[in-house]
């Protein structure tokens, strides 16, 4: 009934979609014609906005950028209508890599005047602070590095001797990371499960985590479970160039904040990624 008040028509059809994060998902069609994906649920994501920041996010990629992602329809704290994407659920092969690589390269390609953002947003049911800054570096060690892992040892999950080893990381971030040209907008949350494929395409990006930061942070995050690869490159930097040591060794530095973001949600399964990235660097 609620949705139905919310259109202004009648739910034709309706069956379930999956969604994530103690939501509830459907996927309808109205009487009027629209195919619609809805999310609902009362859950504490984004405080006081709820679901109306995911609108938000949606909103911004939409104004800011020709990133494909679903035109939302009603957005409220526990309701969120936005366009069902028609998707073959196909995975992601080369070809959708390679359109991928474009549709990043653009993204990151126009320059933005500041890092962080207008406002605070959410990866996944996450807080993401993003005060204003004008360095990418300290912005990635106070914002992202140091935030996240401090989340995650008050939660219990995180213990101190990792803490402590990422805090001497911190006091060093400026010997292994750049700064780089300007700030770009970030879809920020790349994984496979945010990429719609139809027919050898990017058909939409869904579940943005969006700021203004370095391209790394996001290219890095889709080396993590493998959403991309050397298609996906090889056509994103014949767009947007790399700087030497990407792949080597500041992919796996910038993999630290996306592994406290799993530790926080999913355990301790990936403490040991996060142990063996420091390692490496002899931390």
């Amino acid at each position: 009934m609620r949705l139905q008040q919310a259109l202004g028509t009648r739910v034709a059809e309706a069956r379930p979609l999956a969604v994530g994060f103690g939501l509830t998902g459907l996927e309808v069609v109205l009487a009027d014609g629209r195919h619609l994906a809805v999310k609902a649920g009362e859950t504490d994501r984004g405080g006081a906005d709820g679901l109306k920041l995911e609108a938000f996010m949606l909103g911004e990629l939409a104004r800011l950028s020709d990133l494909p992602v679903p035109r939302v329809h009603y957005a409220a704290r526990d309701l969120l209508v936005m366009d069902f994407i028609e998707n073959d659920a196909g995975g992601i092969g080369r070809s959708v890599e390679r359109h991928a690589g474009e549709l990043i390269a653009r993204l990151h390609a126009t320059p933005r005047e500041h890092f962080g953002y207008a406002r605070d947003t959410l990866i996944g049911p996450l807080h993401q602070p993003n005060p204003k800054a004008t360095k990418w570096v300290p912005f990635f060690r106070d914002h992202r590095l140091l935030y996240m892992a401090c989340e995650a040892h008050r939660e219990g999950r995180l213990p101190s001797s990792l803490l402590a080893r990422i805090e001497r990381l911190a006091e060093r971030i400026e010997e292994y990371l750049i700064e780089p040209p300007f700030p770009s907008l970030l879809h920020g949350d790349l994984w496979a499960g945010n990429v719609l494929v139809r027919n050898g395409r990017v058909a939409a990006f869904v579940d943005p985590a969006i700021y203004f930061g370095s391209p790394e942070i996001e290219l890095a995050f889709t080396t993590m479970f493998g959403t991309f690869g050397e298609a996906f490159f090889a056509v994103y930097e014949s767009l947007m160039r790399l700087e030497p040591g990407f792949h080597e060794l500041r992919a796996g530095l910038y993999n630290l904040y996306p592994s406290l973001v799993h530790v926080r949600l999913f355990g301790s399964g990936y403490l040991s990624g996060i142990d063996r990235t420091l390692t490496r660097i002899g931390l």
